[in-house]
């Protein structure tokens, strides 16, 4: 699903320059639930921008589901990740003034998709991570962990190839944490692809695999066997 060549990405401040990723390799197999981990700095989060298209890297090359990312023009960038991504982040990111089922249909409506239809959809997304009995409850009427699965319903409303998640636990406490991995294990075992990021080892042991990052290199890739699950 995700095949990444030489990926190097750095940056310039006056005269110095800082090389955050260093020449990386990675692939991701369809329906697949990847951690990427190490310690603050170590390119985690700069790695999973450039695989998402939010970022783009100084040399490399990345193709998702067959596509060279990287060669499409802004215009296609912006709608291969509408369409073909879907992202949850540690701040949940939702609109406060929508309920849960209006945060979940907003980025249907703005794929063109009909109200009706992306209701249903949206619905449907909510009822997958426990909260069909949020639907009418504003961000602020709802626990953390709550605003996070309604984040993640969100990331799935669309059908995306692939979920990116950037630290969705660094906000909660361990038990709602466990809860937030347990949605992404149920999602991952219908065959949703998964790339999460976290500086937690014991999360990042429910995925498949393990990438662990230092200063901008692959450290080790591990297959997790027993899986840690709250």
């Amino acid at each position: 699903m995700i095949l990444a060549k030489n990926i190097v990405k750095k940056y310039k401040s006056g005269d110095s320059e800082l090389v955050v990723l260093k020449g990386l390799d990675l692939h991701v197999k369809q329906g697949e639930f990847v951690a990427i981990t190490g310690r603050s700095g170590s390119g985690k989060s700069t790695l999973m921008y450039q695989l998402s298209l939010l970022d783009e890297p100084n040399d490399g090359e990345i193709l998702v589901d067959g596509i060279n990312i990287l060669k499409l023009n802004n215009k296609e960038k912006t709608q291969f990740r509408l369409r073909e991504l879907g992202f949850v982040f540690q701040d949940y990111a939702l609109i406060p003034e929508l309920t849960a089922l209006e945060n979940v249909m907003l980025p249907l409506l703005m794929q063109g998709t009909e109200t009706e239809v992306a209701k249903r959809s949206a619905r449907t997304a909510l009822e997958k991570v426990g909260l069909v009995e949020k639907l009418n409850n504003l961000p602020n009427q709802l626990s953390g962990g709550q605003q996070q699965r309604v984040s993640i319903a969100r990331a799935i409303g669309h059908n995306p190839k692939i979920i990116f998640a950037d630290e969705p636990t660094a906000n909660l406490d361990s038990e709602t944490a466990g809860t937030v991995l347990k949605v992404f294990q149920e999602l991952n075992k219908e065959g949703q692809t998964i790339v999460m990021v976290t500086h937690e080892k014991d999360y990042a042991s429910v995925a498949d695999r393990v990438i662990t990052l230092s200063d901008g290199k692959i450290l080790e890739t591990t297959v997790s066997e027993d899986k840690f699950l709250g």
